[in-house]
């Protein structure tokens, strides 16, 4: 009896799907993101998209911020394009029409109900080998924030909640004030 053979897709495949059609494509499968983020969640993206904005243009600086839908091919040999919800990507030369090219080097995760697993422990895993200096999941039931310093040998993690200040690593003066957040 032959086994059921799996089609691995491809980075044309990825690029070639409808656009009303949210997918990422992970390691040669496309994941399929089923339903439309919440209003709490397009409301956490935008107040964190605007305030890492303004701190970039206010110093500045070269990085640049992109929210979902943004593809994210995390290395150049591999079939792997994600969407992250927030990307910040400082080398510009990753930056190329069809999105980033190599990891960004800040990703923000906003959970979503159905498929928490995919961001906690997927995502983080995917992130962590590409080369992302820092991953941040926003988690909105529970209103906890976990920060992945990725850069550092040791793994470091903090938690926090939507009350607090939480220090951006890879800056060294930025701090987002979730109180300060319109939530």
């Amino acid at each position: 009896m032959a086994l059921a053979q799996t089609r691995v897709y491809t980075e044309d495949d990825y690029y070639n799907l409808p656009e009303d059609v949210r997918a990422e494509l992970i390691e040669g499968q496309l994941v399929y993101n089923q339903s439309a983020p919440s209003t709490t969640h397009q409301i956490i993206l935008s107040e964190l998209h605007t305030a890492i904005n303004n701190y970039i243009k206010s110093k500045s600086g070269s990085c640049r911020v992109f929210p979902a839908p943004f593809a994210v091919k995390l290395h150049k040999n591999r079939k792997t394009i994600v969407e992250p919800d927030i990307s910040v990507i400082c080398d510009r030369g990753k930056i190329t029409d069809k999105g980033c090219t190599g990891a960004p080097d800040w990703i923000i995760e906003i959970i979503s109900p159905g498929n928490p697993g995919h961001d906690y422990i997927r995502k983080l895993n995917l992130y962590a080998d590409a080369g992302v200096r820092e991953y941040w999941i926003v988690d909105p039931r529970t209103e906890k924030v976990f920060v992945y310093y990725l850069e550092q040998p040791d793994f470091q993690i903090g938690t926090y909640t939507f009350h607090d200040k939480i220090k951006v690593n890879i800056y060294e003066d930025l701090w987002i004030d979730f109180q300060e957040l319109d939530l």
